[in-house]
């Protein structure tokens, strides 16, 4: 009589079901991590602009250049530091930097009294006052002053002794009625591919590729500093 052996077998299908709930189990926490995700994470608003154009970085701003605040805390704005090829002033009204690289020019950011005015009236007065012959050559679209809405144009006008004209460009808004006033001006140069900021902009001031940070940093007084 022979004796026989039987060696026994896993059964398979043990394995197979311990693999396919690792599977599972994995797949199910992949879509919860993904579901809390997408609940924190904020869709970005699209803002019709204007009259919503939106608002300022939230986070605490990073304070690279010294900051102007006027005598009576009414408005503040940043302006380039002395030395970093500008020679700056300032006074009760604001602040004056001149340019000394490149093509020259000159940059105030200021303050005065709105008197009921809006905008465009303070924009109009202010070129009245300071280049009353120049030309308007197009107004700027959605302007802006601090993030608040506002008006600006671009003018031109030929200087004494100058062979080319000058280029300016003058921008404010209003709020509690007092208006803050963005101005620039320096050689007209016909941006190129040789010359500006490489690509199409109807600027053609070379200083006015500095001045948009500073016109975003007025604040008026209680807003959230920029």
């Amino acid at each position: 009589m022979t004796a026989t052996t039987d060696t026994a077998r896993s059964p398979r299908s043990t394995r197979y079901f311990v693999v396919l709930g690792s599977w599972i189990a994995g797949l199910v926490t992949a879509m919860l991590l993904l579901t809390f995700i997408d609940v924190q994470v904020v869709d970005t608003p699209v803002y019709v602009c204007p009259p919503d154009c939106g608002g300022p970085p939230t986070g605490i701003p990073v304070a690279t250049n010294p900051r102007y605040v006027s005598p009576d805390g009414a408005f503040a704005v940043s302006y380039p530091a002395p030395g970093a090829a500008y020679t700056v002033n300032t006074d009760d009204t604001g602040v004056t930097a001149t340019w000394t690289a490149g093509d020259g020019g000159t940059l105030r950011l200021f303050g005065v009294p709105a008197d009921g005015r809006d905008a465009r009236q303070v924009v109009e007065q202010v070129m009245a006052d300071t280049f009353p012959d120049a030309v308007v050559a197009y107004e700027l679209p959605n302007a802006t002053v601090g993030y608040h809405p506002g008006y600006g144009f671009t003018a031109d006008f030929l200087a004494q002794r100058r062979a080319a004209p000058v280029r300016v460009i003058v921008i404010a808004a209003v709020k509690n009625d007092l208006a803050l006033v963005a101005v620039a001006d320096g050689p007209f140069m016909q941006f190129g591919p040789g010359h500006g900021p490489g690509m199409p902009s109807p600027a053609n001031l070379q200083i006015a590729q500095d001045m948009g940070k500073y016109v975003d940093s007025f604040s008026w007084r209680g807003d959230v500093q920029r």
